[in-house]
C-alpha cells in the first residue's frame, strides 16, 4: 500500500495533520515544501494542492488538501478517537467546531499575519480590528468549551486539539514583534487545552521533527526546524 505523504514546511498547517498522524499512529512520509523559495507556488506542489498553499495530504486515492478536511479524512478513516464516529451523539458539535476552526478562526489568522494581501494602503487598522474579531472568537471557544467534553483538552487528542493547539502557538508567535496584545492567560480554558497538549506523546515527536521547542503550545517559542523554514 503506497504510505501517506504529508507535504509540509514546519511550523505551518502542515503541523495540525503531523499531530493528527501521529495520535493516530499512521505510517507516513514527509516532502519538504521549502518557503525560502517559495516551493509552494511551484509546479510540484501545485501538482498535489492547486491552490498553492500547505499542507497537502497523498494518499492512496489521491491528494487532499485544506486543513479541516484532511483531519476529518483521518479521523473517518483511521479512527483512534480522533473525532466521534457518523452515528455518535457527539458528531455534529464536533463538526460544527472544526468548521469554525477551519472558516472562522484559521482565516481570521491569515489576515493577521499577511494583511497587505487583503488591503490596499495602511493594514494598520485592518489589523487592529482582526486581533479584536479574534479576541472575540476565542471568548466564544473559551464559553464553548465545557460542552466539547473529550473532544477538547480531553484525555486523548482530538482533531480539535491538534487544529486549534498549533493556531493558539501561532498567535504568541506571529508576527514577530507584534504579539504583545495576545495572552493565552485570559481564556484559561484554552490554555489548559495548551498544556495538556503540550504534554502529549505526539506533541514531543511534533516538537523534536520541526524544532518547537519544550511548550510548543502553553509558551511557545520560535521554532528551529532542522530543515526548511516557518516562513
Amino acid at each position: 500500500m503506497t504510505p501517506l505523504r504529508l507535504h509540509y514546511a514546519p511550523d505551518n498547517a502542515s503541523l495540525c495533520v503531523r499531530l493528527a498522524l501521529l495520535r493516530a499512529g499512521v505510517p507516513f512520509e514527509t516532502v519538504l515544501v521549502d518557503r525560502r523559495t517559495r516551493a509552494q507556488k511551484a509546479p510540484a506542489h501545485l501538482a498535489v494542492n492547486p491552490n498553492g498553499l500547505i499542507p497537502a495530504l497523498e494518499t492512496p486515492q489521491g491528494p487532499i488538501w485544506e486543513t479541516g478536511a484532511i483531519l476529518l479524512w483521518l479521523a473517518d478513516r483511521h479512527g483512534a478517537d480522533l473525532a466521534p464516529a457518523p452515528d455518535h451523539p457527539d458528531r455534529g458539535a464536533v463538526l460544527a467546531w472544526l468548521f469554525w476552526l477551519s472558516n472562522t478562526l484559521h482565516p481570521a489568522l491569515r489576515i493577521l499575519f499577511y494583511p497587505e494581501t487583503h488591503v490596499a494602503g495602511d493594514p494598520a487598522p485592518l489589523v487592529a480590528r482582526t486581533r479584536d474579531r479574534i479576541a472575540a472568537m476565542l471568548d466564544i471557544l473559551e464559553d464553548g468549551t465545557p460542552r466539547l467534553g473529550p473532544w477538547l483538552g480531553g484525555e486523548r487528542s482530538s482533531i480539535l486539539d491538534c487544529y486549534l493547539g498549533p493556531m493558539l502557538r501561532w498567535l504568541a508567535l506571529y508576527p514577530q514583534g507584534a504579539t504583545g496584545w495576545f495572552d493565552l492567560a485570559r481564556w484559561p480554558r484554552l490554555l489548559a487545552v495548551a498544556r495538556r497538549m503540550d504534554a502529549r506523546p505526539e506533541t514531543a515527536a511534533a516538537s523534536a521533527a520541526e524544532g518547537l521547542g519544550p511548550t510548543p503550545f502553553s509558551a511557545p517559542v520560535l521554532p528551529s526546524p532542522p530543515e526548511g523554514s516557518p516562513l
